[in-house]
């Protein structure tokens, strides 16, 4: 049986299986059911690692195992396979969930927050800082800083990130509120923003940067915190958006100061003129 390269590595990335693996399972689909024997000699994988291979694939719920003499391997429906991982998916992250949300009381945490802590002290203030890539990081990333906040926040985003960036953060920022930080957010404010915007009005002045066209991505935690965006949310997909973190009180500070002139500028989200 041949099948192309570029399939199995879909199937691979899809499905998180090994190369062996994907063969072993492409080659039970076109047969339907078969033997270890057969399925070693169809998907050219080495016989010794077969039952193997298929012990995982039935413990991943890809395949039924038939009990007798040979034993039989039997293919699911690829529907069915794919309802069976999702559930498995779905499982398998609330587990992780209760056991990280476990170690928070765990010894391990102390310690590890230890080594953090001590390590720390012999840091240079020059090297507490990264780049990040990909969306989805960048946002936890900030839903770190935000969660670390004892001051004051400052949000500049597009219209587009504003929708994105509240959706991600907003159970932080209202907890960040109610811990008496004072929340600041800048944004072209257009119509397909405006619920957003006056959702997140109920915990941070928000003001419409529109007319002044500014179209930055950043955020200052505290006067000490610095994240800023390198691309244009508009033309870079969100697994190659990239940002990068600062934790330096003199550059976050300047930072701050010469955006609190820009502040005064802005107009408040109660006389924004909204449009696209």
């Amino acid at each position: 049986m041949i099948i192309k390269d570029e399939f199995l590595s879909r199937l691979r990335k899809i499905f998180d299986l090994n190369l062996y693996e994907a063969k072993v399972w492409t080659a039970l689909l076109s047969r339907g059911v078969s033997t270890a024997g057969e399925l070693s000699n169809i998907s050219d994988v080495p016989r010794s690692r077969t039952y193997d291979i298929l012990e995982s694939l039935e413990k991943k719920g890809f395949i039924i195992m038939k009990i007798g003499k040979p034993i039989k391997f039997v293919a699911l429906r690829p529907e069915e396979v794919v309802e069976r991982v999702k559930k498995n998916l779905v499982v398998e992250a609330q587990d992780r969930s209760k056991r990280l949300e476990e170690l928070k009381g765990d010894d391990v945490l102390t310690e590890l927050t230890g080594l953090f802590e001590n390590g720390v002290k012999f840091v240079e203030p020059a090297d507490l800082s990264g780049s990040l890539r990909g969306r989805q990081n960048l946002h936890n990333h900030l839903d770190m800083m935000v969660r670390s906040a004892e001051k004051n926040i400052t949000l500049v985003t597009t219209a587009d990130g504003l929708n994105r960036k509240i959706e991600a953060l907003m159970p932080s920022l209202e907890k960040a509120k109610k811990r008496g930080v004072d929340i600041r957010v800048a944004a072209p404010i257009t119509a397909d923003n405006i619920k957003i915007a006056k959702q997140l009005s109920r915990i941070a002045d928000v003001r419409d940067t529109k007319d002044k066209n500014v179209n930055g991505r950043f955020t200052i935690i505290d006067d000490g915190q610095l994240m800023f965006m390198l691309t244009d949310d508009k033309s870079v997909h969100p697994n190659y958006d990239v940002g990068v973190w600062l934790s330096t009180d003199y550059f976050a500070k300047v930072m701050s100061q010469m955006f609190d002139l820009a502040w005064q500028d802005f107009t408040p989200l109660s006389k924004a003129k909204i449009g696209k």
